[in-house]
Parts: structure tokens; sequence; C-alpha cells
């Protein structure tokens, strides 16, 4: 059998979720299937690290697909004419776009329907791509796979899809996120910190992930508590920042209010472990990654009690209403005076994260394309 990967998101040193995704099952596939050749379909020259083993050939497809007009180009007509070429058996895309134009078997992977949701966050000439063509690419698919029940039912109520075309599968941790002694949380807090416990954020920042109230909340329980914590924000700035900016500017006690900006992905288990909790109020998120990172350190969690988030933390987290402040507050307060719950969070974490790996994420998209 011949599977062909949209692998366009394998870009060394900028892998967010839909590239870590990509790259954990595609590995994976061709390390289980050495009797099945794997086609990696790349917009643009690639690194050599990215070809896991001999039954995996990449190939180039022209052109780098990144704007609309180029994502058509790339799904509707190089890539159907490379499917045809090289004989391809299933088309396998883990960023849930496909080719209307191709008649083989083909399984997308939705993370999310933020457009739906969130339609404001997103340009106008992507949004209008997104609502065009998701439908379009969900009903033509074989296969779904999505990354939670969240947004297997949101498929269906949204876009009438059926129940039985839909799998879910999850996302996995980096083995590189483990619990920290002692000795090496206070190295990172020395480094980061001033050596004062913190709250961290893990993620890119944009309206959607709400960092505009978890400011203006953190600055409240600085102000009610007293207590010398701080605040990491641990992400890109990404789009529509003005409301960070602002929150950051009106904040009384912004000077304990850290933005680091660029942390090499090596450093990031290290702030992960040696945070005092994980604070992930977004406002929709078809997974939550950080959440599964944060219990694989052993760190306690504060995260939205919306979209799929309640469903992956299970009961590793105080869950509050992102769209208060003073909720985000108590939280935030409750971890602080709580230290019961605290390990009781934790706890919990060391059974949730066994439900989500890259194992069981594999086997279900194994599944979908017919190779089990």
């Amino acid at each position: 059998m011949r599977i062909a990967i949209n692998t366009r998101f394998l870009l060394p040193g900028r892998m967010e979720g839909i590239g870590r995704f990509s790259w954990e099952i595609s590995r994976e596939l061709a390390r289980r299937h050495p009797d099945h050749q794997f086609l990696f379909f790349f917009d643009r020259p690639f690194n050599p690290d990215f070809i896991p083993a001999d039954n995996v050939q990449p190939i180039v497809l022209f052109p780098p697909a990144r704007h609309p007009l180029l994502w058509y180009a790339w799904f509707e007509w190089t890539l159907p004419a490379a499917l045809k070429k090289y004989e391809a058996d299933h088309f396998l895309s883990p960023d849930g776009f496909t080719s209307l134009r191709s008649p083989i078997p083909n399984t997308i992977v939705t993370h999310d329907l933020a457009h739906i949701h969130f339609p404001e966050a997103i340009p106008t000439l992507v949004r209008h791509y997104y609502h065009y063509f998701v439908p379009k690419f969900l009903h033509h698919a074989t296969n779904i796979v999505t990354v939670s029940d969240f947004t297997a039912r949101d498929i269906q109520q949204q876009y009438k899809v059926p129940a039985d075309k839909i799998r879910v599968a999850c996302n996995g941790c980096d083995p590189a996120f483990i619990p920290l002694t002692a000795t090496e949380a206070q190295l990172v807090r020395d480094k980061y910190t001033l050596g004062q416990p913190f709250f961290f954020y893990l993620g890119a920042m944009h309206p959607r992930k709400n960092i505009e109230r978890l400011i203006a909340a953190f600055d409240r329980f600085k102000s009610i508590s007293g207590a010398p914590h701080k605040l990491l924000l641990a992400g890109r700035l990404a789009w529509q920042t003005g409301s960070i900016r602002r929150a950051l500017s009106a904040a009384r006690h912004h000077r304990d209010i850290i933005l680091p900006g660029y942390i090499p992905d090596q450093e990031l288990p290290g702030l992960m472990g040696a945070a005092f909790a994980l604070t992930f109020v977004s406002l929709f998120e078809g997974f939550g990654v950080p959440l599964l990172e944060a219990m694989h350190c052993h760190t306690p969690i504060l995260c939205a009690n919306t979209s799929s988030l309640p469903e992956v933390a299970g009961q590793a987290a105080i869950t509050v209403n992102p769209y208060s402040v003073p909720d985000i507050t108590d939280g935030l307060l409750l971890l602080l005076n709580n230290d019961t719950l605290r390990q009781s969070l934790v706890s919990h974490g060391q059974i949730q994260k066994n439900k989500f790996t890259w194992q069981t994420a594999t086997t279900v998209v194994e599944k979908a394309i017919g190779l089990s």
C-alpha cells in the first residue's frame, strides 16, 4: 500500500500543534509498517531529519502553500496530479485540508472549528476560505479523525457529518516534559523570575487565548494576596495583540508579569516543571496540549471550563469561567491557599495523562486509513 501524507507543517524550529501531530503520527506509521511505502508531500525544501525510515519517500510539490490562493493551487492542482503520478492508494492530511479533485480514499484530521466560533480572530481571506472549503473537505473525506470528543460533536452539529464517519484520537506529549527536582526547579526560577514562584502560560498569544483576562485576574490576585508569585507568559505574540498590551499597561502589578520573548523549545519543559501552576484559560481549544504537558511535569492546572479543556483535564485541574476575571482570580487564590488540593490535582493528572499518547492516536489514524 502507498500512503501519501501531507507533511507541509514539518518545519524545523517552527512546529506547533498541527506540525507536532503530523510528525508524531507520520513517523510512527512509517515505523510500524515497514512493508508499506509512505510518500511525504512537502511544499518547500525539507529537513532530512523528517525522513524517519527507509520506506519514506520525500517529495516537494510547488507552490509553498501559506496563503488561501496557494492552498487552492496546492491542494486542487498540484496534489491530485502527484497522487495520480505516484499511484497513491490513500491520502492522509493531518491539517484538515484535502483535495476535492482527487478520487482516491482520503483521511483528514480536523483539530478544531475555531473559524465557526471565533471568526473575528481570523484574517478575512482565510476566514472566507475556511467557511467555503472546510464543509466541503469534511463531506468529501472518506474518514475524519479528530483530537477530542468535543471536536467530533462540533463537526456533527455544525456540518451534519454522520457520526460513523468520525474517529476520535488525541494528542500526545513530548517525553522531555518530566518532573523536576526541587533544586532543578529553583534554578529555573532563579533564571526567569528572580527566584520567585510563578504561574505559567504556554502557547501563542492572540485573542482566543484570553491572555488579557488572565493578566487582569493575576493583577487582582496580587492585590488581594500580596503573594510573591509572578506570571510568566511564554509564547509568541501572534496577531491582534492590542488587548494584551492594553491589559499589561493597565495592570498595577505589571512588573510581576514576565514576557520573556522567544524561549528555546528545550527550555520549555523546565519552565513547566518549575511552575507553581499552569494557567490556561483559553476561550476555545480543540485539545489543549499544555494541559497534558503540565500533567507529565506534576504541575497543577487552572483551565477554562469551555470547549475540549474539561475533557482533557478531567480531575487534574481547577476549571473556571474564562469570561469572568473574578472567577479566574478565585482559582488562582485557591491554588495559593490549598496545598492539599494542589497535590490532589497532580495525583489525578498521573492517571489522566495515560489516556492521551501518540501511540493511542496513531492506532486511531492507522485504522482510519486501513492499515489495521
